[in-house]
């Protein structure tokens, strides 16, 4: 285990200790409320921690805090760590942007696209051209998940029992036979749908390596990162550190509810948002980025492929709102924000939300966990809870605008 720790004074690395306090006063309102029941945020500029607050509780009922060593479920923050995991064999060249998903997972060799019609009388016809590993990582594959509620295609998923993403028992391979055996939304590369996008690609590392999900992981990102506590599951002397995870209820506070239990080796490993990590882990995975591939002297990637990972992939430079799945990614918080390999990205700061700098990049998880690097201010910021949201939030909004109000130079 190791902890994360604030390294320097704000002011020393151009930051206002005065905003920083008005930030961890607006979240200990969340608290205050019941709204939160409790958060780790930490600011860095250059790599060093200016910032560590710990607030709250990781267990209300328990009565224990949230520490610096707290351990959370970070659901889609995996994401990214499946993208760099995906980028370590394409520097290796054992994989491509460019190599159709069928020649290493066969079930997807001939990828039929959406028509017309719903349920059993769905009408589909063969894509124009072969679904590739690149429209995997920037979720212009034409897959979705069964919760948006918007498409056709999305009520197939549900009747294939994938409310949760995955089929009750299946394990990783069985899942995504099971994707293949739908059809896609749209054509591959013409839409950016968020979906399960991730689990393929995930499947696909396994098989090009050799290796199960969560041991090419351990091996090539967590070990050498030194991310001592992030996995797919805890150990027994980890459980104490794990927060509990909570959600709204229907008066705006919050409950306890099932989570991934995260106890021994999940039969599916998720490559899509499988992952618990504490705050220290996120930090190193952050300053691998900030850092263009390297990190105390080891370097995992190439600065160029990090280049291109955190860069807008969309066609035409587009955003995620005008190149959305509709109605599903119609949202304000997608103007002026495009997409690279497994991160979105700042394309135009003044369509954006909440203040943010050209080039910022970083993606959230459902629990209400949340980072991003500014390469235009050096700066890296995360924010850690555990609470499942009924509808979206402006709570990140929040915590961009506090964090640009800090920055004095």
């Amino acid at each position: 285990m190791a902890l994360l720790r604030q390294e320097v004074d704000p002011g020393e690395v151009g930051l206002d200790a005065k905003a920083l306090d008005r930030l961890d006063q607006h979240f200990a309102h969340y608290v205050d409320e019941g709204r939160l029941p409790g958060y780790l945020v930490s600011v860095a500029r250059g790599g060093r921690v200016a910032h560590l607050t710990t607030h709250g509780r990781r267990d209300i009922a328990a009565g224990l805090p949230v520490e610096a060593d707290t351990l959370w479920r970070i659901y889609s923050m995996t994401k990214p760590v499946t993208s760099v995991a995906a980028l370590l064999l394409m520097e290796e060249g054992k994989l491509s942007l460019d190599d159709p998903v069928g020649r290493h997972l066969p079930a997807f060799a001939d990828p039929q696209v959406y028509v017309s019609g719903s349920g059993a009388d769905t009408v589909t016809r063969p894509a124009s051209g072969p679904l590739l590993v690149r429209h995997l990582m920037t979720h212009t594959a034409g897959l979705t998940f069964a919760f948006y509620h918007s498409h056709p295609v999305d009520a197939l998923y549900r009747d294939a029992n994938l409310e949760s993403s995955v089929p009750p028992g299946a394990n990783l391979a069985e899942t995504i036979d099971v994707y293949a055996s739908l059809p896609l939304q749209f054509e591959p590369g013409t839409q950016w749908n968020y979906s399960v996008a991730s689990n393929v690609l995930g499947r696909i590392i396994e098989v090009v390596s050799g290796q199960p999900l969560d041991r090419f992981y351990a091996e090539r990102v967590f070990g050498p990162l030194g991310m001592t506590d992030a996995g797919f599951c805890v150990t027994d002397e980890q459980a104490g550190r794990l927060s509990e995870l909570y959600g709204e209820t229907d008066g705006g506070g919050i409950e306890a509810i099932p989570g991934l239990p995260l106890r021994g080796r999940p039969r599916f490993l998720s490559g899509s948002g499988g992952m618990a990590a504490s705050a220290h882990d996120i930090h190193r995975f952050m300053e691998l980025l900030r850092r263009r591939g390297e990190l105390d002297g080891t370097r995992l990637l190439a600065p160029e492929t990090v280049d291109l990972m955190t860069t807008n992939q969309l066609p035409g430079g587009a955003d995620l709102r005008t190149f959305g799945s509709r109605p599903a990614h119609d949202e304000p918080g997608n103007d002026g924000v495009g997409f690279g390999l497994g991160v979105s990205v700042v394309i135009d700061p003044s369509r954006t939300r909440a203040p943010s700098g050209l080039g910022t990049y970083g993606w959230s998880g459902v629990a209400t966990t949340t980072f991003w690097v500014d390469p235009s201010r050096d700066l890296t910021v995360q924010f850690m809870s555990q609470v499942r949201p009924r509808t979206s939030h402006t709570m990140f909004a929040d915590l961009k605008r506090l964090v640009h109000e800090a920055v004095t130079g």
